[in-house]
């Protein structure tokens, strides 16, 4: 299983951040490698069960993936699960108070499926490279 953790601070309160990762369409905003993001449970709040549709351009294939909201603790903890035909993700988000804004720990765990394990290690090295700019993404959005 790949994984890929790391954190950033924000000046922003925690229940500001905590709303604006909540609605995961604000991933294709921060992560280079996302090249669309929608709510396909339109019309619903952002709530446990919220569904979104994230398409990642990876090592130069476009791979669509739905993701679910199954875990909401406002303002600390976000935990989205997604899947495609060849992996699942478990995005778990925390966020904790620090000084004036917060801290968001980002960890990304993905099981490949099938034959597609034996590929665990690339997609290791991949889901590192492609984290570190998402992260640096991340930090630039979280900071304005």
């Amino acid at each position: 299983m790949a994984n890929y953790n790391a954190t950033v601070t924000s000046t922003r309160s925690p229940d500001e951040v905590f709303s604006y990762l909540a609605d995961f369409r604000s991933v294709a905003e921060w992560d280079p490698s996302i090249t669309e993001a929608t709510h396909t449970s339109d019309g619903e709040p952002i709530q446990v069960g919220a569904q979104f549709h994230v398409v990642t351009s990876m090592l130069g294939n476009e791979t669509p993936m739905d993701y679910e909201t199954v875990e909401l603790e406002r303002p600390g903890r976000i935990v989205l699960r997604g899947e495609n035909s060849s992996a699942i993700s478990t995005d778990t988000i925390t966020i904790a108070p620090s000084g004036t804004g917060c801290e968001v720990t980002y960890d990304a765990e993905i099981e490949l499926k099938g034959a597609r394990k034996l590929a665990d290690p690339l997609m290791g090295i991949a889901l590192g490279r492609l984290g570190a700019k998402a992260k640096d993404g991340l930090a630039e959005k979280l900071n304005p």
